[in-house]
């Protein structure tokens, strides 16, 4: 497409370091937009790796502020969308940050990238917005269930952006992908909140609950797929899966882990960390034909093995004392 420079939203957040490192070694001239605080850090990126590091430009701002976002956009030709609010414990109980960065941090996004012309504009997604699955795999046109505010959010904002292809003509790709995981990832998702307990030392694992399942995307895919939404011709106005289409259930994932750091370990419930019965999303697994037939996409790490290399990868990024300690792996992370 020719696309030179890059702004990628939420670049400080889990993928979005990756991501913002994956485009600096592919040669692409990259702004990282990072959230504005005090202590001047830009999340992830002060500890990218050290090829990358000084290769890129950082703007600090908030994605809720529409003057902010246009003044960053400027001179860019395509952006990559991921600033949002994830934690799904969280927004029950604050569910307007959650309107005001996914909706309407979204809606600042599409409304200057409009206004400036920007080539292409590729939206981040989530499979949260599927709810649980009423039928497998899950392709693009399965129904929407706003189970948790949160997801509800993540709607809004995926319909906004599809509206403004829909009604001004804005060169937007939706990319949804499904439970990416990998070094970096937040310990209130599940596969770092078991890592980093057995990294420290437990053998009682406390979690909600482990009958749902999941499809666990690796986030060196996660990212692949995310380039190719960016640099394939194909796929404006499209909705797009990202998974492995693999599907596995929280407490084998537990199983799995442990085998991986030759451990044995014991799961205990914890009933803060359980969802209220009718949001938890008790199954997702991804169709995927669509991302390889549109973009030439499919995952690196399919499969069990897949992702058995996937969290032998992840858990020796935990397993390094200098990273570990960023977790607070003795509290609930919401």
């Amino acid at each position: 497409m020719g696309f030179k420079k890059i702004l990628v939203t939420g670049a400080d957040g889990f993928i979005g370091s990756h991501l913002t490192e994956a485009l600096v070694r592919k040669g692409y001239t990259v702004r990282a937009f990072v959230l504005y605080n005090s202590f001047n850090s830009w999340g992830w990126l002060d500890d990218c790796a050290s090829d990358v590091k000084g290769r890129f430009e950082v703007f600090a701002g908030d994605i809720r502020d529409p003057h902010g976002v246009k003044e960053a956009m400027k001179g860019c030709d395509a952006v990559l969308h991921l600033a949002a609010l994830i934690a799904i414990p969280y927004s029950y109980h604050s569910p307007d940050t959650y309107v005001d960065v996914n909706a309407k941090g979204t809606l600042n996004v599409m409304q200057a990238a409009r206004e400036l012309g920007v080539q292409r504009v590729v939206h981040t997604s989530t499979s949260e917005v599927y709810g649980t699955a009423r039928f497998v795999p899950i392709t693009e046109e399965h129904p929407l269930q706003g189970q948790s505010p949160y997801s509800a959010s993540k709607i809004a904002a995926d319909q906004l952006a599809y509206s403004f292809y829909a009604s001004f003509g804005l060169p937007v790709v939706i990319a949804r992908p499904f439970n990416t995981y990998g070094p970096r990832q937040s310990a209130r998702a599940v596969i770092p909140t078991i890592i980093t307990q057995i990294a420290n030392g437990k053998r009682q694992i406390r979690l909600g609950s482990v009958t749902p399942t999941r499809d666990f995307n690796f986030v060196k895919d996660t990212v692949a797929g995310f380039i190719a939404a960016l640099e394939c011709d194909t796929g404006l106005g499209e909705v797009v899966n990202f998974g492995s289409n693999f599907e596995i259930s929280v407490g084998d994932t537990v199983h799995l882990i442990a085998e991986v750091l030759n451990t044995q370990v014991e799961i205990l419930t914890d009933d803060q960390r359980i969802r209220p019965e009718k949001s938890e999303v008790e199954r997702l697994w991804a169709d995927n034909t669509k991302a390889g037939e549109l973009f030439g996409w499919k995952p690196a790490y399919a499969g069990l093995d897949g992702l058995r290399r996937g969290l032998t990868e992840t858990s020796q990024w935990f397993l390094d004392p200098a990273n570990l300690k960023n977790y607070k792996s003795d509290i609930y992370n919401i």
